[in-house]
């Protein structure tokens, strides 16, 4: 028992360097699991086009995760102390890893993607019939192949995401734990803010690999179809990017960094002079003792008292409403400046990777530095954060006014007299159609069909595009014609001042998150810190993670004015209402802000009635009890 002071006396530098090492690969393994997740959630509206997924039901792939990690978490980091903590961290990295191969199968074994156009059949054109039918009813053989394609996306993509939460599992509540054991007290909170700061990049550097990945059609890997993608451009809403590509690269850097893992000692010597990492070790060796029908017994007391102690229960409840907007942000901000702002969905991915994610890094490790230097008490914490996240919630607010309404669409919202829908009574549009043209009235139509288009011309500069629709019955005037894609959007100006608020309002807000984090684990014991941090994960995933990005997708897909129907079904949203949209979007955010500041200042006048402790004391002085 005497030889491991000793060891810490006679080589201090080294196991300094040994702490040190395992918040570098801690902070790289979890880059790559946030690479892995952003960037699914950078191709989610990508996968809701190729696949015609609803909002909600992309929501609730992306979050599937949560639901096996939340049964698992609480029992993993229950037994913590007992396992050798990085092996099981590295086949958590190994897992996710597989999990992300098996993302990728729906692309390799579903049909090649089909899009309307009048070039690949004449179903996208008016082609005058005798008989008065407005639409084919029947259910077409490439139809039955989408609906069945969509069936196995949820098949495949449930069960990768599924096998995700399971190796997800012990990567924070293991890796967090293991640092605080053994760091020096003062440094805990700078390295577990470092860790988080390195892990930010992990989201910057998916939404950039997915905004190179997504400006590649989605079939270069079968040479037979080369060509066909160039009749579609980025910006043209039928457009599919490789989705499948980036998530080959993150199985790779899971796996190069899951590997270091196998080789962290159990124990490791602790930074601080005092015989902390002794004192773990005897906390381990006693509860060896303990069979595991005595810890089960033991589950039920602990989370009893645990949920017991206000400050924890408030606190966590807070964060569970900030990690609700972030899981809004992060699944749906893209799609939303996408249709907002007419951007595409390469270039929204990339603003979010290169301005608003670079933003909450620096704003996450200036708040461990203000811990560290200021050294924040625990009266000052909920105060400091109720500012913070008040500034950054009104900032919030002129995004409100920041946008325009939904252009004009023939028989969508813009219904003149009944002659709209008898100019092409008998064209045979069909249901599914989906080929937007710009009518030269300034009125979008839904397809050449739509506008009663009977003719084209080839644009002379590429046969694989059209440069105009003619002859077209339902556009008044002198030249009845359309041109291939949407009519523009006069909010375009508006996409980079957005962002750049949304950036300056997360910036702020992150100032909160480090010390928020910290006033968590110093409210309550020290033998109890590994046990409460996988109450506090699954609180956060069953009451944030799993649920707001359906709440979310419930909320877009209320805003859908025009569905796409297959086999009668409905397949994807077609169309917004932009207004609705926002005011859902954003409301849903500012709500749960809102609704956390609350908390916060109960957490704070909670605080006032007890006695005030600063973070730099001793842990045994350290705990907040009402």
């Amino acid at each position: 028992m005497d030889l491991q002071p000793q060891k810490n006396m006679r080589k201090p530098g080294r196991l300094r360097c040994s702490v040190k090492l395992f918040v570098l690969c801690h902070g790289l393994l979890q880059l790559s699991q946030l690479l892995y997740t952003t960037y699914f959630k950078s191709i989610i509206s990508t996968i809701e086009r190729r696949y015609g997924l609803s909002s909600y039901s992309s929501g609730t792939i992306s979050s599937l995760n949560e639901v096996s990690n939340s049964i698992l978490i609480v029992f993993v980091s229950y037994f913590g102390n007992r396992v050798h903590r990085p092996r099981f961290i590295g086949l958590g990295g190994v897992l996710m890893a597989v999990s992300a191969i098996i993302l990728t199968l729906p692309h390799f074994l579903s049909e090649s993607y089909d899009f309307d156009s009048v070039l690949h059949n004449r179903h996208d054109i008016c082609v005058l019939q005798a008989n008065n039918s407005s639409t084919a009813d029947s259910c077409s053989r490439d139809e039955s192949k989408r609906l069945k394609d969509t069936s196995n996306l949820w098949l495949l993509m449930g069960s990768a995401q599924l096998l995700f939460g399971v190796g997800s599992v012990p990567i924070q509540p293991f890796g967090i734990s293991y640092i605080d054991d053994f760091a020096e007290k003062n440094n805990s909170p700078l390295y577990i803010a470092i860790l988080y700061a390195v892990s930010v990049f992990g989201p910057v550097m998916g939404y950039l690999l997915g905004s190179f990945a997504l400006q590649i059609y989605v079939d270069v890997d079968r040479i037979s179809l080369a060509g066909k993608e160039q009749g579609l451009s980025l910006g043209d809403p039928r457009w599919v990017g490789a989705w499948w590509m980036g998530l080959l690269i993150a199985t790779g850097c899971l796996v190069l960094t899951s590997v270091p893992y196998f080789f962290f000692p159990r124990r490791m010597p602790s930074e601080s002079k005092e015989t902390k990492s002794q004192t773990v070790l005897n906390e381990d060796l006693r509860k060896a003792d303990i069979s595991l029908f005595e810890f089960l017994k033991m589950f039920p007391r602990m989370l009893v008292n645990l949920l017991l102690n206000p400050f924890f229960l408030l606190l966590v409840l807070a964060q569970c409403c900030f990690s609700s907007v972030i899981a809004g942000l992060s699944t749906f901000l893209s799609k939303f400046l996408e249709r907002q702002y007419a951007a595409s969905i390469s270039y929204a991915s990339l603003l979010v990777g290169a301005v608003n994610l670079p933003s909450v890094a620096v704003g996450m490790l200036a708040g461990g530095i203000i811990m560290k230097k200021v050294g924040l008490s625990m009266k000052v914490i909920p105060r400091f954060s109720v500012v913070m996240l008040t500034f950054s919630t009104l900032l919030c607010i002129p995004l409100f006014f920041m946008g325009c309404p939904t252009q004009k669409i023939s028989g969508v919202n813009d219904r003149l007299d009944g002659s709209l829908s008898i100019c092409y009574q008998n064209c045979s549009c069909p249901a599914s159609a989906f080929n937007p043209v710009c009518g030269s009235d300034g009125v979008e139509y839904i397809s050449p069909c739509h506008a009663g288009c009977t003719n084209f011309t080839r644009d002379p500069n590429n046969t694989h595009k059209i440069q105009v629709y003619t002859n077209c019955r339902c556009i008044p005037g002198g030249q009845s014609q359309a041109h291939s894609g949407p009519c523009g959007n006069s909010c375009s100006h508006l996409l980079v001042p957005v962002i750049l608020v949304i950036s300056l309002a997360s910036f702020i807000a992150c100032f909160s998150h480090n010390p928020i984090y910290m006033m968590v684990l110093r409210c309550v014991p020290s033998e109890e810190k590994s046990f409460a941090i996988g109450i506090q994960f699954l609180l956060m995933r069953m009451l944030a993670w799993l649920p707001a990005p359906a709440l979310f997708g419930v909320a877009i897909d209320s805003s859908c004015i025009k569905w796409k129907l297959v086999c009668g079904k409905k397949f994807s949203c077609s169309y917004y209402d932009n207004g609705l949209f926002r005011s859902w979007y954003l409301g849903l955010q500012v709500g749960f802000k809102t609704l956390g500041i609350a908390i916060l200042m109960l957490v704070g006048w909670k605080v006032q009635r007890t006695k005030e402790y600063s973070l730099e004391e001793k842990k045994s002085e350290g705990l907040l009890r009402p």
